[in-house]
């Protein structure tokens, strides 16, 4: 069996190298030497890129700000062969993109291929600029892949671990309740109450939410209600239970009086004869 990465081995030395590079150049004012003028034609995605939605309202501000005040921060870059991989900086590079600019500041970090993956899932996460559908699956692809635990990861990324709990509980909701809350239709807040609602009652609360614009707490009032009523159902359909059988202990004692025994098996009452007078008996009382 093949063994499992080891997270984060390398990543410190590569972010070392970038932190360094950004604060090289915001002290001399001046373009440091690990920072490169690059072709945007030239530079691809990072193919593990978690994000998977990028708001074209945002990129569109942050295109305005790039126009306007320069780009402050470089773009991160892995080389492969005549091209560069992003690391880090996804929205900046889409953003320079919309503004039709040939070229692109970028640092290029010595890295191998196979850190690619979890230094695109750390860096998101640390940034904190994913949905949270988006923050829940890095969360489970790190731990899937790594073979570590939510308390490890908690330290690896500076998380709590109740942060990472309620975040991987995310995915345990409905597909449909999943995506209304990538595209901002719901939010956290809201998804984290219908957590553990049977599936019926997760879409008709989030239909309720979306039809109704229902703020966070009117979500909890109307879940606690739900989940009141189902309370209040259980408790009066053992209270009948009991009741059935009551009653059912009160005809035994009277069949046992003519010579008839009787057993309960759910609903069902099953009547056993000793003899035909027996049977003669009940007939006579039944009429």
């Amino acid at each position: 069996m093949a063994k499992k990465p080891s997270l984060g081995r390398g990543l410190e030395a590569i972010l070392g190298d970038v932190e360094e590079a950004y604060v090289r150049e915001l002290e001399s004012g001046s373009k440091s030497d690990m920072v490169l003028e690059l072709q945007v034609s030239k530079i691809l995605p990072n193919p593990f890129q978690p994000r998977k939605n990028f708001d074209k309202n945002a990129l569109e501000e942050l295109a305005a700000s790039i126009q306007k005040h320069g780009l402050l921060q470089p773009i991160v870059v892995k080389q492969d062969g005549e091209n560069y991989v992003i690391i880090a900086g996804e929205r900046r590079f889409r953003a320079t993109k919309i503004l039709g600019k040939e070229t692109i500041r970028a640092i290029v970090a010595d890295m191998k291929s196979q850190n690619l993956r979890e230094l695109a899932l750390i860096e998101n996460i640390q940034r904190e600029d994913l949905n949270p559908i988006e923050l829940a699956n890095s969360y489970k692809e790190l731990i899937d892949e790594y073979n570590i635990t939510q308390d490890a990861l908690a330290d690896i990324i500076k998380k709590s671990r109740a942060q990472i709990t309620n975040t991987l509980r995310l995915l345990t909701l409905d597909d449909k309740t999943k995506h209304y809350l990538s595209i901002g239709e719901i939010s956290q807040g809201h998804a984290k109450i219908m957590v553990g609602l049977s599936k019926n009652d997760e879409l008709a609360v989030l239909d309720t939410i979306i039809g109704q614009k229902l703020s966070v707490r009117d979500t909890e009032n109307l879940v606690k209600n739900i989940k009141n009523q189902k309370i209040d159902k259980n408790k009066t359909n053992t209270s009948k239970n009991i009741n059935y059988i009551d009653e059912f202990n009160i005809l035994k004692i009277a069949l046992n009086e003519i010579g008839i025994n009787s057993t309960l098996k759910g609903k069902n009452i099953i009547l056993k004869f000793n003899d035909i007078d027996s049977l003669k008996n009940l007939i006579e009382k039944i009429k």
